[in-house]
């Protein structure tokens, strides 16, 4: 029995109970005061026309003595109060039901699709991915409310526990490409136990907070099991090395000595202050610059006047040997005279991640966090200037901020670049609405956890379609689709979605030399760079 009916019971009977107790005080009332005799129905005719507002019929000229005057008042009283009491107890609950959404318990007609269980914000990131790739899915989402709320935002969505048999049945789980699941550690393992008893051979991801409780979820059958904070841990720490050498490390690999990677422009380097027309990048190394993130806003291609700045960073494809000098020229002297001081500012699974490969190449590390263990070097709050002093940040080459609060780590942010205004500053993320923030209050480089997490899951569920996810651009091949028969200048790509295709495979080659003229055939794959809604409007228009 739902709430509302349950209420609707329960006031029903207290209702009936209450006027029952009046005819029979009105009864008394009646004989003991104005010693007129009546039978018991027609007192209690009396008590509901007075509930109900309809009148008192021939009885209002006998009450005579103000005791029964005093009755017939509190019960007028009484019968408003229980009519105003209904609306919201029982109407208005009725009528938001009537006209609300009421989610499906199963789905029909669905084959190859990805079961998701639960909802978060990584999973809104892998939803965007499958929405790309036209790849069906049904999210089981336990809480009815938030079912209907999903399915009101556009969201496949059905009602139902996802750890029953019941649940994955009506989600045709034999019938799915994958499940994943991303409710929390111990569910994600009992989800993945009843999934293999419903469909033994189907592909099982689950996401553990601990990394620790990983095995579990491999003895339970999960065939993937993904840490995104150790993940997202490496790839911050990856910035920091790229960051005082002139090699170019953490490229994405397109095909055989062609790369696409993000270079961050320091304060202090030689590109700052001018414009991309006046830095000579594509003249003096060969270097394709195809996007430009300008303080969190990615344009694609930057316009030649654009001016760089400390917190431009460059999306350039190129040979090795065309990046390594420009690398060379977005770096600061400063930092590398500096090269070696890391600030690791929260040491939970992202902060413990980045000490690790940071001091595995040798470079000192200072480790600050309010909780003491073994390798925090500074007890603190990171938002205070006194425990950031202490902790070196004032002669640091790079600060990385791995707090698990957003709005701390903006703070943060803003008290270091005051104490440092050279310094580089790396972030992580929770959620994709800080990034823009993050930069503004003056970080180098962001790099979202659920951005992250949602192409990890994509780019395992479809192997080798998206070729990167640790980035801020993300890359993906797609089929030519459309584009069969086109040149790149009569597609006009980049002015369409604000991508930019950066090779081309053809028969198990991939060309990377594109003349405006090129002309994709077909069988052609394209391999396509852009955030992630440029992406989005690529697939759609062309794919």
């Amino acid at each position: 029995m739902d709430t509302w009916q349950r209420r609707t019971a329960y006031y029903l009977l207290a209702l009936g109970g209450i006027m029952l107790g009046y005819a029979l005080l009105y009864h008394w009332a009646m004989a003991t005061y104005e010693g007129i005799d009546r039978t018991f129905l027609k007192s209690l005719q009396i008590v509901v026309e007075t509930f109900t507002t309809t009148g008192f019929g021939s009885d209002a000229s006998t009450w005579d003595t103000w005791q029964t005057n005093l009755l017939v008042i509190v019960m007028d009283l009484t019968g408003v109060v229980l009519i105003f009491l209904a609306l919201p107890v029982l109407l208005f609950p009725m009528f938001e039901e009537t006209i609300s959404t009421t989610p499906p318990t199963a789905v029909d007609g669905v084959e190859n699709h990805v079961v998701i269980c639960a909802y978060s914000t990584r999973i809104e990131m892998l939803i965007d991915e499958l929405e790309v790739f036209d790849v069906p899915y049904v999210v089981l989402e336990p809480d009815r409310g938030r079912a209907a709320e999903l399915i009101e935002d556009g969201v496949t969505a059905i009602h139902g526990d996802p750890e029953s048999t019941e649940t994955l049945e009506a989600a045709n789980l034999e019938s799915a490409r994958a499940l994943v699941a991303d409710v929390d550690d111990s569910t994600n393992a009992s989800i993945v136990l009843t999934a293999k008893a419903v469909a033994s051979d189907v592909r099982c991801i689950t996401f553990v907070e601990d990394p620790d409780i990983a095995s579990y979820h491999r003895y339970a059958g999960a065939d993937q099991v993904f840490s995104p904070r150790r993940l997202i841990g490496e790839s911050l720490a990856s910035k920091v090395t790229t960051g005082i050498t002139a090699e170019v490390g953490d490229a994405v690999e397109i095909g055989e000595d062609f790369e696409i990677v993000e270079l961050p422009i320091l304060s202090d380097s030689e590109l700052v202050g001018e414009t991309i027309a006046e830095s000579g990048i594509r003249e003096r190394t060969g270097a394709n610059v195809i996007g430009a993130w300008f303080r969190g806003e990615f344009t694609s291609p930057p316009s030649p006047d654009a001016r760089l700045d400390e917190q431009t960073i460059l999306l350039v494809a190129g040979h090795e040997r065309q990046l390594e000098p420009l690398k060379e020229m977005t770096l600061s002297e400063k930092r590398r005279r500096r090269r070696g001081h890391v600030v690791v500012c929260g040491h939970g699974e992202v902060g413990s991640t980045v000490r690790e490969r940071v001091s595995a190449e040798g470079i000192p590390c200072t480790t600050v966090d309010k909780e003491a263990n073994g390798a925090v070097d500074i007890v603190g709050d990171v938002t205070e200037k006194d425990v950031l002093r202490e902790a070196g940040v004032e002669d640091a080459s790079t600060v990385i901020l791995a707090l698990s609060s957003d709005t701390m780590t903006i703070f943060a942010a803003l008290v270091v670049r005051e104490l440092n205004p050279d310094v580089e500053i790396i972030a992580r993320a929770d959620q994709t609405e800080s990034v823009r923030k993050l930069y503004r209050a003056g970080a180098d480089y962001v790099l979202a956890l659920a951005t992250v997490s949602g192409r990890m899951l994509a780019s395992t569920i479809f192997e080798e379609d998206i070729i990167s996810y640790d980035k801020q651009v993300e890359v993906v091949r797609f089929d030519a689709g459309s584009l069969v028969g086109e040149t790149l200048t009569g597609a006009d790509i980049r002015a369409e979605t604000g991508c930019t295709v950066i090779a081309v495979e053809r028969s198990g080659k991939v060309i990377t030399d594109l003349s405006p003229d090129f002309e994709i055939r077909a069988g052609d794959d394209v391999i396509v760079a852009g955030p992630d809604e440029n992406i989005t409007d690529f697939a759609a228009r062309y794919n």
